[in-house]
């Protein structure tokens, strides 16, 4: 019987708890698994996007102007739970501009959309898994402390969608889904911000 994605993350799940002695037990434990999220009620489907999605949400092509906001470059490894990088597989991101507004008709503000922001993009993993995109640090949505949405496939096949957080945002304690996770597993989707080469940047590793 083949499993779908939630089968499979409860089944690792199990695995991981069962064999903690092994060497193998030794790194499943380590890996935690990236933790489900909502999707969200403003996922942009193909026919909302822009005709650029690319991985630099900063920067529209054909616009002078880049968005609003503070810019930092998003990256980290995408891996199975043994640790195995992913290759080939698509992550996309999408987020509300830099005023709380999201690129979605059922966004009532969405008319005052930042129209230098893509609001949307993906990115393809190399060979290492790993993934990059050029975007702006998340804000205050109306009811949500500040995150960017994520989505993970393999191919036309969804593996997981997920939330990304700011470490340490005091608006965290007050966020219903932050506050369903462990703290491992908060600690898994939580950005660090540090000054990298080219600016700012944060790292997260996604394991599936």
């Amino acid at each position: 019987m083949k499993l779908n994605s939630k089968s499979r993350r409860n089944l690792l799940g199990g695995i991981t708890g069962l064999i903690g002695v092994s060497s193998l037990g030794a790194r499943a434990a380590a890996a935690v698994l990236t933790p489900d999220a909502a999707e969200g009620p403003y996922y942009p489907t193909p026919a909302m996007r822009r005709p650029d999605i690319d991985n630099d949400l900063v920067k529209i092509k054909g616009r002078v102007e880049e968005a609003g906001g503070e810019v930092f470059i998003l990256r980290g490894r995408l891996t199975g739970a043994n640790g195995q990088p992913l290759a080939r597989h698509r992550i996309e991101i999408w987020q509300c501009d830099m005023n709380g507004n999201y690129m979605h008709p059922r966004d009532r503000r969405s008319a005052d959309f930042d129209q230098a922001f893509q609001g949307f993009g993906h990115d393809v993993t190399d060979n290492g898994g790993n993934y990059v995109f050029r975007t702006i640090k998340p804000t205050i949505y109306p009811g949500r402390t500040p995150h960017i949405h994520v989505k993970v496939f393999d191919g036309n096949r969804e593996l997981l969608t997920t939330q990304f957080y700011i470490k340490g945002h005091p608006n965290n304690s007050r966020d219903g889904l932050f506050n369903r996770m462990s703290k491992a597993e908060a600690n898994a989707v939580s950005m660090e911000f540090t000054q990298g080469a080219t600016g700012l940047e944060a790292t997260i590793n996604v394991v599936v």
